[in-house]
């Protein structure tokens, strides 16, 4: 299948070359692309075509993905193809490993839009604005971008063609191009183990374990990529002072990338405070087709047995988020990930050094409140209700989120929460109440989901659960 992809780079990479060509010729003296050569697709994307024969695999399968659920034809347009080389590999090879199929490489009906080439190109616009290059060349048109796919409302085509894939081409480089804005660092920097955080002290912490994993030379990473630049081994020196005075201010969700080979190592998003960015972030790294992400951050307790620093394992979530409505219904059961639940817990074990009886007393399973309303203890007698009802242990504003974010992408997911304050009992985060905490819990807390990251990387496919995919699902993870 090696040879598929390179297939599928060459096509991009021509397209590519003549799309720059292109927008350089029109910026430097005017000429318009043949539109001959349009209709042959000369800017277009490459397209992957699967030719299912059989109606039954030929042995019985277990996992839960790379499945064809029917005989016929299955197409996407890929994006980036090398970016993705060891993801198409690995998913190809299972199909035609486990199938009856045909594999062929062609040119898609989707043309890449010139601003997706403009960067590294050198090429100056000058004054020309963007609606004189949309007219000449092709152009980001959001009737063609969606997750249709993703929420099952695609129809069959006439021809009886379905999706191979939950993201085509177009959507994939408007995430990859939104990535780099909102997080500041390159996509082909994002690791496949991602841990969301909503405090910049997780930040820090997670800088000072990167820089010690690689001064001291030991585990898989090899860089750290922060917004702004990479450091490598040997290039560490006031390594932690340049980071904190470095670019990330500039940037909505800064990401910092402690990278191992195969994209095998943890990144960390600081996604802030809200549902809304909880969102905006789940939405783009989901294309990457990471192989889990856990939020770790801090939530109110609302039980009274519950301490300043206890942890919360969440297990359900009662949504009160309101973003994700209209995508997946409130009704919807977002269901716990057994996998990462045990490890999560396993994890909790290992770095605080407890026993399972000692730790928990102090690490609560339970339902998880995510609201939008950072100011809900105002208005506190309008939900009381509702957490009693969900019998919810903690509150926070990002969780459930991401976790509908996961089921909904088909990423893996879960959520480990530390207790910062508890409104209800008369303990709120004060100042000085909030620094004790953050210098007691920070670190243990970051050090969970990273061995937790570590403990999923054990488990291989049998991570990617039947419970995020339909029964009508395309073939690619």
């Amino acid at each position: 299948m090696t040879a598929v992809v390179a297939e599928l780079c060459a096509v991009y990479d021509s397209s590519l070359e003549n799309l720059r060509n292109a927008l350089q010729a029109f910026v430097e003296t005017g000429a318009v692309p043949d539109p001959a050569d349009r209709v042959k697709g000369c800017f277009a994307y490459p397209e992957l075509r699967i030719v299912n024969r059989s109606s039954t695999p030929r042995k019985t399968l277990t996992r839960a993905f790379a499945r064809l659920n029917q005989p016929g034809t299955y197409v996407a347009s890929i994006a980036r193809p090398a970016l993705f080389r060891e993801y198409l590999v690995d998913q190809l090879e299972h199909l035609v490993r486990d199938y009856d199929v045909d594999v062929s490489v062609g040119r898609s009906s989707s043309e890449i839009p010139y601003p997706y080439v403009m960067d590294g190109s050198g090429i100056s616009v000058g004054d020309i604005g963007t609606g004189e290059l949309s007219r000449v060349l092709p152009s980001t048109e959001l009737m063609h971008i969606g997750d249709e796919v993703v929420d099952g409302t695609w129809i069959v085509a006439e021809d009886g063609v379905r999706p191979l894939a939950l993201f085509d081409a177009l959507r994939t480089d408007f995430s990859l191009a939104r990535l780099r804005h909102y997080t500041g660092t390159a996509p082909e920097d994002f690791q496949h183990y991602v841990l969301f955080t909503n405090y910049i002290h997780y930040v820090d912490e997670f800088i000072r374990f990167a820089i010690a994993s690689l001064r001291s030379g030991e585990g898989p990473y090899t860089a750290l990529s922060v917004p702004g630049g990479v450091y490598e081994r040997g290039e560490l020196q006031d390594a932690e002072e340049q980071i904190a005075a470095g670019t990330w201010r500039r940037h909505q969700m800064p990401a910092y990338h402690l990278m191992a080979e195969g994209r095998s190592g943890i990144t960390l998003v600081n996604i802030g405070v809200g549902p809304a960015n909880a969102k905006t972030i789940c939405d783009h790294i989901a294309v990457l087709r990471p192989e889990v992400w856990l939020m770790i951050g801090h939530c109110g307790g609302l039980r009274p047995t519950q301490t300043i620093g206890d942890y919360v394992l969440a297990h359900a979530y009662l949504r009160d988020d309101h973003v994700l409505d209209d995508h997946l219904p409130i009704e919807i059961p977002i269901p716990a990930i057994a996998e990462v639940q045990t490890a999560l817990f396993s994890a909790a074990q290992s770095v605080t050094g407890e026993d399972e009886e000692t730790l928990k007393k102090r690490l609560r399973t339970g339902t998880v409140v995510t609201t939008d309303d950072r100011n809900w203890e105002l208005r506190y007698t309008l939900s009381a209700r509702r957490f009693d009802q969900s019998r919810a242990v903690a509150i926070d504003m990002e969780s459930a989120t991401v976790a509908a974010q996961g089921y909904r992408f088909r990423v893996p997911y879960g959520t480990l929460l530390c207790v910062s304050d508890k409104p209800l009992h008369g303990e709120l985060k004060l100042p000085g109440q909030a620094n004790a905490f953050y210098n007691r819990a920070i670190s243990q807390h970051l050090r969970i989901g990273i061995e937790t990251l570590n403990l999923l990387k054990e488990e291989g496919e049998s991570l990617h659960s039947r419970k995020l995919r339909s029964f009508d699902e395309p073939p690619l993870r």
